[in-house]
């Protein structure tokens, strides 16, 4: 009998309570499940450090990626879009997909965003309508600078649009502060619940482009969620995600006990425990020093080993699950998770599976020497 260790970045480990939550089902038109979405609709406002209405979905935060775009924009609008990863890569296909004229900024797998980049953009065009930008790349493990974008953007009629699916809840994100007018996230990483359910944020700004939007849109109208949630209680248009809902609820709620400031620095401790020991290991890292996301530490494998192998190899063996690359990157690089309902052991767990599945798979690495590693930064806290 193996025990399953859930280590990827998405979906992450679900707390017990958060998922006994979902056991009782409720109807979604009473005034119960009414009260649930108010207390999150709060919450989310809570996490996303904002005062603007927050849309609930069902769907993955794809869903709300493309309820974004489509909400917001016209066919033929011009955009700017930051591809440095498959999730900046899947907000060009979207903008794409809908016809938007789309200004599309590579940067280096591994690399940041660079908010020169943007300058230069927006002097060359003043007609752009929308700067999207991901937080944290998890295909890579890099986290971008939001705030300095936002710095940009405000200066300008451009509604900025950022990702912040695997980011919310995990690093700080503020989205009035930094000047975020369309703020998307999902629940199952740093929110500690299963797939499902997403949600964005949304200023007056990014509502006064709706009035005039022409994009169709039905499943994921804002206007119509935004009419259903502002009854009281609140509902939402179709039939939601009801004990998905619930244990949202549940979640936000530990986040609320641990407070924010807690919670990042939470973070921030297990992934420099997760850097120090791939460090000991010898092994490399995708991103470079100054960009490396709190998430999740992404490594590229070892030399004659294909990342694949080892991702399967600690899932068949160990029960331990981690994440392999993704896109470009596929085969090249394993991503480990540090995100959500993590504490010391699960970092001490995921490094000492690591460290036996390179061993056996040919790897010379010394055994205990990155579970040393993490266990200083740890103690140290």
């Amino acid at each position: 009998m193996k025990k399953e260790y859930i280590f990827t970045p998405g979906p992450t480990p679900v707390p017990h309570r958060v998922g006994l939550s979902q056991v009782r089902m409720v109807h979604h038109r009473t005034a119960e499940f009414g009260e649930i979405l108010a207390r999150v609709l709060d919450g989310l406002k809570f996490v996303f450090q904002t005062d603007n209405e927050v849309m609930l979905l069902t769907s993955s935060g794809t869903g709300g990626m493309e309820g974004a775009i489509t909400n917001c924009f016209s066919q033929g609008d011009k955009v700017v879009v930051f591809a440095g990863g498959k999730f900046g890569q899947r907000l060009v296909e979207l903008a794409n997909y809908f016809g938007l004229d789309t200004i599309e900024i590579q940067h280096g797998w591994g690399d940041c965003a660079d908010p020169a980049d943007l300058e230069k953009a927006l002097e060359a065009d003043p007609g752009i309508k929308g700067v999207f930008l991901t937080q944290s790349e998890t295909s890579t493990g890099v986290v971008n600078d939001v705030e300095a974008f936002g710095r940009i953007v405000k200066q300008t009629d451009a509604l900025f649009l950022v990702d912040a699916i695997s980011g919310l809840g995990a690093v700080d994100f503020r989205t009035d502060e930094w000047g975020v007018d369309l703020a998307i996230s999902g629940s199952q990483k740093g929110l500690m619940t299963p797939p499902g359910v997403a949600f964005v944020a949304v200023s007056d700004k990014a509502w006064k482009a709706i009035d005039t939007a022409t994009l169709p849109r039905y499943y994921f109208c804002f206007k119509a969620a935004r009419a259903s949630q502002s009854k009281s209680p609140p509902q939402t248009p179709y039939t939601p995600a009801i004990t998905l809902v619930q244990a949202l609820d549940v979640a936000i709620g530990m986040l609320r006990e641990e407070g924010l400031a807690n919670v990042f620095a939470r973070h921030e401790l297990f992934a420099r425990a997760t850097r120090a020991a791939v460090e000991a290991l010898g092994l490399r890292f995708v991103a470079s020093d100054h960009n490396r996301a709190n998430v999740c530490t992404s490594v590229w494998s070892p030399e004659g080993l294909k990342s694949g192998d080892l991702v399967k190899h600690l899932r068949n063996d160990y029960g331990v699950s981690i994440a392999g690359g993704q896109g470009q990157l596929k085969g090249k690089i394993f991503r480990l998770g540090h995100v959500g309902y993590f504490d010391e052991f699960d970092i001490v767990t995921q490094v000492a599976a690591l460290e036996l599945g390179l061993k056996e798979l040919g790897v010379p690495v010394e055994i205990g020497a990155g579970v040393s590693a993490a266990m200083k930064v740890l103690a140290e806290g």
